[in-house]
């Protein structure tokens, strides 16, 4: 394989994300918001999941840097964590209606070939 034929590290964070997402759909998640941004941050995938709201962190990688860089569930550590807990508060915050549902977080790390070829796609429901 050549170089040219590797997905840049954007290209495979914007397929994992579209990947999650409709794997999510076919789950029956409705996804609301995606990559939604503020002044602190980005959380990956906002969804509702019967009555429940769910803040996804998506994590790709390829199959060379799993081994290198340890998997992409042990990247969502507790810096992490925190981080994606203080930007659902501000969306809560933001977009909420006045009965708030139930959330949670979730995490969804996507395996790929170098080439953008899916290895496998694993949801963590409740992953923190």
């Amino acid at each position: 394989m050549t170089f040219a034929n590797r997905l840049s590290r954007r290209e495979l964070g914007t397929l994992g994300e579209q990947l999650s997402a409709n794997f999510l759909i076919q789950q029956g998640f409705r996804i609301t918001e995606r990559n939604w941004r503020c002044r602190s941050g980005e959380i990956d995938l906002i969804a509702e999941n019967g009555e429940a709201l769910v803040f996804v962190e998506v994590r790709a990688r390829t199959k060379t840097h799993s081994g290198s860089f340890g998997t992409a569930q042990e990247s969502v550590d507790v810096r992490k964590q925190r981080k994606v807990r203080d930007l659902a508060q501000v969306y809560l915050h933001m977009k909420q209606k006045i009965d708030p549902l139930p959330i949670r977080f979730d995490v969804i790390c996507a395996t790929f070939q170098p080439d953008g070829a899916l290895i496998s796609l694993d949801h963590i429901p409740h992953a923190f």
